[in-house]
């Protein structure tokens, strides 16, 4: 499909040839989600942790008389139901990651690009150098180009006067294309991918 590029400045720089194999496939909605879900359990720490009954540092020993005390025949203080005591069945370090296919992670990617395309999110970029490192010059940029919650995919390395310009810009995220992901993708509003990060895809998925 044919596509207009366009330059920081809002002009057009001709058009580009986009593959449908990557951008012009319908969206699937449970391809996205599990995708999702992946990248998020994949990222958690599990670092989370309670102390069992095993673990806490209390007496063993039988507390108070066995009949006579009105009372239920304890043994320990390490149970749960005394304050202090360790919690059962509670949350213990662990991986939260899950198993997903590469081969499903890679068509997950393609569905993800293809629906920024079909709602029409899509800019392409003819390029991401700017001359000097301003944030107030890439926000009106941005105003010309009507992006206010973008992703931005460059080539292999990112041009550093950009990602500085954008780095204290609100949500505004700057990726170099072996960072492209779904997640990012889908959480804001519009992609922006330059020519060199096209031609990547392209490559990746020939």
């Amino acid at each position: 499909m044919k596509t207009d590029i366009q330059t920081l400045q809002a002009k057009k720089a001709g058009t580009v040839d986009l593959s449908d194999e990557i951008f012009g496939l319908e969206p699937r909605g449970d391809l996205l989600h599990r995708m999702v879900t992946w990248q998020l359990a994949k990222r958690r720490a599990g670092t989370h942790k309670t102390k069992g009954r095993a673990e806490i540092n209390r007496t063993g020993a039988r507390f108070g008389r066995q009949k006579g005390g009105g009372r239920a025949r304890h043994g320990s203080r390490r149970v749960g139901i005394f304050v202090g005591g360790g919690k059962a069945h509670g949350p213990v370090v662990r991986s939260h990651a899950t198993g997903l296919p590469k081969k499903v992670r890679a068509l997950a990617l393609r569905h993800a690009l293809s629906a920024k395309v079909k709602a029409n999110e899509l800019i392409i970029l003819d390029s991401s150098d700017v001359k000097t490192p301003k944030t107030k010059d890439l926000a009106g940029a941005f105003s010309k180009l009507g992006l206010t919650n973008v992703l931005v995919i460059d080539g292999a390395e990112v041009n550093e006067n950009f990602a500085k310009a954008a780095s204290n810009l609100i949500n505004v995220d700057v990726l170099p294309v072996q960072g492209i992901n779904v997640y990012d993708i889908l959480r804001r509003q519009n992609l922006v991918l330059t020519k060199a990060a096209v031609e990547a895809l392209e490559a990746r998925f020939k």
